[in-house]
């Protein structure tokens, strides 16, 4: 085998995970939970494993620059399929797992897919509806057996079946040599993953990452947080997501650490206590979930444990963040908060699966400033980043010990950042995209003349460096009196409230600002249990006066904050609605990572907007939703709108 040149050593994943063999081939590089016990896979057994499924996938056909489509939850195969087809030369596409057939339709269909690997009968299912409008799609590959003994089709084959036979094959030193060969060969440069945009404006985009540039991504932020192959992480976001591509997978096959999967997604929480990960991501409404949760159960404790519970929050509120930045802290204050680790912040990261990390992001949308502070204060190590497909995830990243709630940190190492006089953030970075997949025309429009990414977020660098997002570009509009409308400002400031989910307002144009809300069923059922309000259905507790009732404090509340900022004093929210149903990505209304399509909302809910902005006092909908496994029906409602008076802006509040 020839030997591969210094520079090019560790420069794509295929000679990355070679690398780990050879130097920790004893230390875990993956785990997963199957009926309810834990497997682990050294790196030794992973490259083999690998080895095994390139070699299959050689056999079937898969060659340099094909397309193979990944499509299920958190497995160990389903990264091993990346892995494989990254050895090969061949480009993986990760896709959603929750995708309904249609999306994975256009996006397969995109990407230009020959091959794909699936998790289990729910997504080998879908694939076989959509294939006659896959003409290149060959092979379809799948992980667990369960129920698809009796499918007959040429294009199916098991892992099992397909890894064994790769295997076999490279007991023949010949064909051993020949893939170490395509391995030595792999150019950094190469195309290492299409990953697709969430799709919040219209159509998801293909982004085209190489090797090289994620590894010098990932090796700048594992230099950043200090990761070692004694790290675990929990793999539980999409596969299909950069953040799980970058934070897990890129991260993992740069410092060697160990990525565990959890059993499902229903079971994640619990797999996160017994596995103690040292390095977590989060987005926001997992954290506040989380919280309300917590929060439910001390309602529900005696009446000592409430008080214990709530003096040393107190005393972590005071001395909690401090203490984790590293500031000087008096004696009796740090005794005080050791005594409430022993009895309420350790057993608590304990029940939550926080007790062994190191370091926490949280990313994607605004997070609360009481609710940061919370996790902060039990000396979670909890910080920010602000990120991008185009950039393969970092833009910026807060520090250990520069942490704040209301900004996203300074440029991430190595990250060229600006803001434009247009307002829009700009960056240059490591691992920043080659280009979206076959469209040339986006790619030019997503980039400066000298080079920059286009973010399209408006936002400002403060004195300290951090970087401060307003909201999207294109969002940011003027009501009829020329009065700043930033919508997920505002937004934002709603969902700060834990019983609501969603928020989407509307003012662009218009004479004043209205909202539609979601409640979030967990925090406003556990209310309305304490409350005795009883309901029957979704549609019923969020129809329900006293639920108008206590979502109008809410509401009273962000508009008397809002108040209190002279820039958006007369964006305050004159009326809203509760909406009858949850928003869904299954119906279009949210992108898979739960982002709010807010034109399609308008357009889908306009009799809501006409009423909120006509002056009714109820407006009515009958749209068509897409249940669980995917049959359509339809679903009338009628909700109330309510006037809210605007809070008073005095100078003194104004200063």
């Amino acid at each position: 085998m020839a030997a591969t040149p210094p520079e090019r050593v560790g420069d794509t994943f295929a000679r990355l995970l070679r690398d780990h063999a050879r130097l920790r081939p004893e230390r875990p590089a993956f785990r997963h939970k199957d009926l309810g016990i834990w497997r682990t896979w050294t790196w030794a057994e992973t490259h083999l494993e690998v080895r095994g499924f390139a070699q299959g996938l050689r056999r079937l056909g898969c060659a340099h620059g094909d397309r193979v489509a990944v499509v299920g939850a958190n497995r160990p195969r389903l990264y091993w399929a990346i892995l494989a087809a990254q050895t090969l030369g061949a480009i993986p596409a990760p896709v959603y797992a929750d995708a309904v057939a249609d999306e994975l339709a256009a996006v397969l269909a995109q990407a230009d897919v020959a091959m794909a690997v699936a998790q289990d009968q729910e997504q080998v299912d879908k694939l076989l509806s959509i294939a006659d409008r896959l003409p290149r799609l060959t092979h379809i590959l799948y992980d667990e057996t369960r129920g698809l003994a009796d499918y007959v089709d040429p294009r199916l084959r098991s892992l099992d079946e397909l890894i064994a036979s790769g295997r076999a094959a490279l007991a023949d030193s010949a064909v051993a040599a020949a893939l170490d060969r395509t391995i030595d060969e792999g150019r950094g440069s190469d195309p290492s993953v299409i990953l697709f945009t969430s799709g919040t404006t219209g159509r998801s985009k293909g982004v085209v990452l190489t090797h090289e540039r994620c590894i010098a991504a990932a090796r700048d932020t594992v230099v950043f947080d200090r990761l070692t192959d004694r790290d675990e992480v929990l793999a539980y976001l999409p596969l299909a997501w950069v953040g799980d591509h970058y934070l897990n997978y890129a991260q993992a096959m740069v410092a060697g650490f160990c990525m565990a999967c959890p059993e499902s997604g229903e079971t994640a929480q619990d797999d996160l206590r017994e596995i103690g990960p040292t390095f977590h991501f989060a987005p926001p409404r997992v954290f506040e979930s989380l919280l309300t949760r917590v929060m439910i159960r001390m309602q529900d404790s005696g009446s000592f444990k409430r008080w214990l519970f709530d003096h040393f929050l107190r005393v972590a509120k005071k001395w909690g963040e401090p203490i984790v930045n590293g500031e000087p802290v008096p004696v009796l204050a740090r005794m005080h908060y050791a005594l409430g680790e022993a009895l309420i912040y350790g057993p608590l990261k304990n029940v939550l699966g926080f007790s062994r990390i190191r370091t926490a992001y949280t990313a994607g949308e605004a997070i609360g400033a009481d609710l940061f502070a919370f996790y902060r204060s039990l000396g979670l190590n909890l910080k920010q980043l602000y990120g991008q497909t185009e950039a393969f995830l970092y833009v910026t990243a807060q520090a250990d010990g520069k942490v704040r709630s209301d900004a996203v940190g300074p440029a991430a190492p190595s990250v060229d950042l600006r803001v434009a006089e247009s307002g829009e953030v700009q960056f240059r970075s490591p691992g920043m995209f080659i280009g979206y997949f076959r469209d040339p025309e986006r790619t030019a429009e997503a980039l400066t003349e000298d080079g920059y990414v286009k973010t399209g977020d408006a936002g400002f660098i403060e004195a300290d460096g951090q970087l401060k997002i307003v909201d999207r570009a294109k969002d940011v509009g003027r009501l009829a009196s020329g009065q700043l409308f930033a919508p997920k400002y505002i937004e934002n400031k709603l969902k700060f409230f834990p019983n609501i989910k969603e928020a989407v307002t509307f003012g662009d144009g218009r004479d004043f600002v209205v909202a539609m809300l979601n409640i979030d069923l967990t925090s406003v059922g556990a209310w309305a249990e304490r409350n005795d309000v009883l309901y029957a259905s979704y549609q019923e507790l969020a129809g329900h006066s006293r639920v108008y009732d206590l979502l109008e404090s809410h509401v009273a509340e962000v508009n008397a904050a809002l108040a209190r900022e002279p820039a958006m004093a007369g964006a305050q929210i004159r009326r809203f609605l509760i909406l009858p149903k949850e928003l869904d990505a299954d119906d279009g209304e949210l992108t898979r990572t739960q982002k709010v399509r807010r034109a399609f909302i308008a357009e889908r809910y306009a009799p809501f907007v006409a009423g909120l902005f006509g002056g009714a006092n109820e407006a009515s909908i009958d749209v068509e939703v897409t249940f669980e496994d995917g049959r359509k029906g339809r679903l009338a409602g009628v909700s109330r709108i309510i006037d809210m008076t605007p809070h008073k802006t005095t100078q003194s509040e104004a200063a």
